[in-house]
């Protein structure tokens, strides 16, 4: 799933390639995407792009005072085009969801009868989560609404007491978007592996040099993800993301900081990564779709 570094890093790429130009269309290939009608899409044909921005892990693409918001939920993505096809997708076929075409600005220097270039919104596998919302005002998107603060703007202080007030495992307070907003499962196990937290250490029981440990670990690791990613095309920042990862992802390896086996923590539809050495003492965590089964 994109993630905060992911989507700071989309919002600057749009602010380069798509900012000044105007909007030709959109096309919808997936009708289930689109989470509002009014305004309806058309509205934003001849308009100008004139900003791009994030709200947690949502994407925002400001078009003379609309905004179209993406959320890419787990299996979405950008794919910027500097060629488009002028005929509309046929809905339903493969992982296209959504395009907008994108016209040079007036004071560009690009040939203006030339294809025009954009942007396809695509989504794999079968679980279709992606959302696209044209909005007056970002906070009309109810996941916006309902953020938390900006992981990469609050302060240790407010960090802290935010924590004291949540009484649940710390991988998921980090993860819950209502509570700190842009952290999704990839970063939180990077997280608490810099700071040596158990992922399933109760947040309102963190000692205060812990806090101050994985408030550490979340700036550095967020702001190192974000200065890696900006600048990537958009093509390369699945990699450069996976690039960056001590234990998420690397179930089986070895810890690059102590070379213990990283462990994994199943769940219905996702699973954690930990080193033992480093974030538990050496105790291996219950897996408990393993322990369901062998009950």
């Amino acid at each position: 799933m994109p993630e905060l570094p992911e989507i700071e890093a989309l919002a600057a790429f749009l602010r380069e390639h798509a900012v000044e130009r105007t909007v030709v269309r959109s096309d919808v290939a997936a009708f289930s995407v689109i989470k509002t009608f009014d305004p309806p899409l058309t509205a934003l044909n001849g308009l100008t792009v004139t900003g791009a921005g994030r709200y947690g892990k949502f994407l925002d693409l400001e078009v003379d005072g609309l905004h179209l918001v993406t959320h890419l939920s787990r299996a979405g993505w950008l794919q910027w085009r500097e060629k488009l096809s002028p005929a509309p997708p046929k809905p339903g076929r493969g992982p296209l969801a959504f395009r907008l075409h994108l016209a040079p600005g007036v004071d560009s220097d690009e040939d203006p009868d030339a294809p025009p270039a954009g942007f396809d919104l695509t989504e794999a596998g079968t679980q279709k989560r992606l959302a696209v919302y044209l909005v007056r005002d970002p906070l009309e998107v109810p996941g916006i609404a309902r953020l938390g603060p900006d992981a990469m703007q609050i302060d240790l202080d407010a960090f802290a007491a935010l924590l004291a007030g949540e009484r649940a495992q710390i991988k998921g307070v980090l993860t819950s978007q209502s509570v700190l907003a842009g952290i999704g499962n990839a970063y939180s196990d990077e997280i608490l592996h810099a700071a040596r937290i158990s992922p399933f250490a109760i947040a309102a029981r963190l000692t205060e040099s812990q806090v101050s440990a994985l408030y550490s670990a979340m700036r550095a690791t967020l702001t190192d993800a974000v200065a890696r990613s900006v600048g990537q095309r958009a093509a390369t920042l699945k990699s450069e993301k996976r690039s960056g990862l001590a234990v998420h992802a690397r179930t089986g390896l070895p810890c690059p900081v102590c070379g213990d086996t990283v462990r994994e923590v199943s769940f219905a539809d996702k699973s954690l990564q930990y080193c033992p050495t480093c974030q538990t003492g050496g105790k291996n965590l219950a897996d408990r779709r393993l322990s369901r089964l062998v009950k």
